[in-house]
């Protein structure tokens, strides 16, 4: 190997969004020599001191990198995220360090679920990139639903949420398309917000892949499930966020509302429009309730069929994301008092899905993969690859 580029070590530390002392704290740096820690890591930016081999290894893990970048000549280029689909809030930087990293491992995933496909005689999926926004979003929604037979009122008459979503996603996987519940790295101390990140499709027509942040409402999940689908029938990769802003994401938002609720319907609505915001509130929360849906979505689609102004959508989309907000902060303390929790592997299973799972073992059980390559497809550790198959319902 040759020596270490400084230039390198800099670029680690600032694309994991660490400053100088809070990396110099998180390597476990000491002092020494009559220098601070961080003055210890700036002289190794700067090229006057060689870090070792266990403080490039402990960069690594830190700065959530490869050991083998560390060598390079020149800072590799940012990860290709695709396309840019989010319009942040002024002074919201777009670059996300847990975002990129989890953006790099998807695609990483993606790269062995392709070669595992194309070994079983995978054939390429038609849909993938077959429409253009010249299509209306009610007939790219009514092709959708078509493909999946998916069936809206078998939607609404399950139990709760997530059934509903269980219900979808086992729709949309049967297609081809891989559906994985991803808002961190394996951690909450890496957890993405949804304002940075809501929802990723890669357009592949191999191994096409949604991932949905799993931190957001259980209840805008399936929204998020069609809107990245129809990122797919698009051909389109990228990252897609809360706003509304682009015309491809408004087009997509526009096909999950028709998905999932029919402009007709939310015409229900309209007498009681005119009310105090409490009432229209209220109202909404029951209406999205009975059909599995957020209430953020049914004010959106109230907005975008004209039965409600601007300043009063975006008035009333603040009170529901402030309720949900509370609401997550509230279960989070319940959870902290929780004795115990849900089992490892159960989590786990819900996030890669039942066709992630099926595909993995069948590579398994043919020999087409080591467990190894399967711990990486999966996001857990060889040990774990086979605990994690073999609970029940494993395909």
């Amino acid at each position: 190997m040759g020596a270490i580029q400084p230039k390198i070590l800099t670029w680690a530390r600032e694309t994991a969004g660490l400053s100088i002392d809070e990396a110099a704290a998180a390597l476990g740096l000491t002092d020494a020599r009559r220098r601070t820690r961080a003055e210890r890591l700036a002289r190794m930016e700067a090229g006057d001191e060689e870090p070792t081999r266990s403080v490039l290894v402990k960069m690594a893990k830190v700065y959530r990198r490869p050991l083998l970048v560390f060598y390079l000549a020149e800072p590799p280029k940012q990860g290709d995220r695709g396309q840019d689909f989010r319009t942040l809030p002024a002074g919201q930087e777009p670059f996300n360090p847990e975002l990129d990293a989890l953006v790099r491992d998807v695609k990483a995933r993606q790269g062995l679920m392709r070669s595992m496909l194309e070994d079983n005689q995978a054939g390429p999926l038609d849909f993938i990139g077959s429409v253009t926004m010249e299509l209306p979003a009610p007939k790219l929604a009514g092709l959708m639903a078509d493909r999946l037979d998916f069936s809206l009122t078998r939607f609404r008459d399950m139990k709760n949420p997530d059934e509903a979503f269980a219900y979808l996603r086992e729709k949309i996987e049967r297609t081809g398309v891989y559906v994985l519940l991803l808002g961190n790295l394996g951690s909450y101390h890496t957890n993405i917000p949804v304002e940075i990140f809501r929802g990723f499709a890669l357009a592949d027509t191999i191994a096409p892949l949604i991932i949905i942040n799993d931190l957001d409402a259980r209840t805008a999940w399936s929204f998020s499930a069609i809107h990245e689908l129809a990122h797919l029938w698009l051909g389109t990769t990228g990252i897609s966020g809360t706003d509304t802003e682009q015309q491809i994401e408004r087009y997509c938002n526009e096909v999950a509302g028709e998905f999932l609720l029919p402009a007709d319907e939310v015409r229900q609505l309209a007498s009681t429009l005119t009310r105090d915001m409490a009432t229209v509130a209220a109202a909404i929360s029951d209406f999205a309730e009975a059909r599995h849906v957020s209430r953020a979505m049914v004010a959106y689609k109230l907005y975008r069929t004209g039965l409600m102004d601007k300043p009063q959508w975006t008035v009333l989309d603040q009170h529901f994301r402030r309720e949900w907000q509370v609401h997550k902060e509230r279960e989070a303390e319940k959870n902290k008092l929780a004795e115990g929790g849900p089992n490892y592997y159960v989590v786990r299973r819900h996030r890669v899905g039942a066709a992630l799972l099926g595909l993995v073992r069948r590579s398994l059980d043919e020999g087409t993969i080591t467990y190894t390559k399967a711990s990486r497809v999966l996001g857990v550790k060889p040990r774990s690859v086979e605990p994690l198959l073999s609970l029940r319902g494993a395909r």
